[in-house]
């Protein structure tokens, strides 16, 4: 619904997407690694042209479906990224018909609404560990250098199964209490912490009941810059514990 409704969150990343075109910042491509393409190992897209929109849910409204944002890909920066991560041993496939999910679309519309920066998607793999998400991320970190923007979208407490649908006005104290220990540690950079998560942060299982939607959070703490420290530029919950939480590695 972020793509259709404006309310906090969508204000946010409206504001942040134009501070980066004011100060000249307006990146050369992005890499989004979006939770809604799972694989077995990581995936490219790999095309020039301008992508389909996926609509992949189901029973929203129907302005929602009616949405499209025709961003082109670029296969130069595709065939970086699939570089980067083969000689960092990864095995990478290359997709030249994946559209665009929702996972991708919806944030980058609210980034850059004209849809005129070339976007690559990348898949995650809900099975590696995070010390593995964290190695793509560290792979790809050379590219930040040549003014591409790497993008984690997915959530770190995301329990469907939780939610309060009628709007909760405070968050659920345990997903707050998860996000609390993630951000302690993140800035601490307690890497031995963070990858053993699901024994040692509170509630854990009740805040990541599968992989897939923190999986991007590891890729994105991994090309981050070991001598800055992570800055928090959003936080909030939806339906009492969906947590939109936007960090700057």
């Amino acid at each position: 619904m972020l793509a259709i409704e404006d309310d906090a969150y969508a204000a946010f990343l409206t504001r942040l997407g134009a501070s980066w075109r004011d100060a000249a910042q307006k990146p050369r491509a992005v890499v989004v690694f979006t939770a809604h393409w799972t694989t077995r190992h990581p995936a490219v897209s790999m095309t020039d042209g301008p992508y389909e929109t996926i609509h992949d849910f189901y029973g929203f409204p129907e302005a929602l479906y009616e949405v499209t944002y025709p961003a082109r890909g670029s296969k130069a920066v595709a065939e970086r990224v699939r570089t980067s991560l083969a000689a960092a041993g990864f095995p990478v496939s290359v997709d030249p018909a994946r559209g665009l999910d929702h996972g991708a679309w919806v944030v980058l519309r609210r980034l850059f609404p004209a849809a005129d920066v070339p976007v690559v998607q990348a898949s995650v793999v809900p099975g590696y560990a995070p010390e593995q998400l964290f190695r793509i991320g560290e792979a790809l970190r050379p590219l930040r250098r040549e003014g591409v923007l790497l993008i984690g979208s997915g959530g770190t407490v995301h329990n469907l199964m939780s939610l309060r649908w009628t709007e909760a006005e405070e968050a659920e104290a345990w997903a707050v209490a998860f996000d609390d220990w993630l951000l302690e540690k993140t800035i601490r950079r307690d890497v031995a912490a963070l990858f053993d998560y699901r024994r040692t942060a509170p509630h854990a299982l009740r805040a990541v009941p599968t992989p897939e939607h923190l999986a991007p959070y590891w890729i994105a703490l991994g090309a981050g810059l070991p001598d800055q420290t992570p800055e928090v530029l959003y936080r909030d919950y939806q339906y009492g514990s969906l947590s939109l939480l936007a960090v700057a590695f």
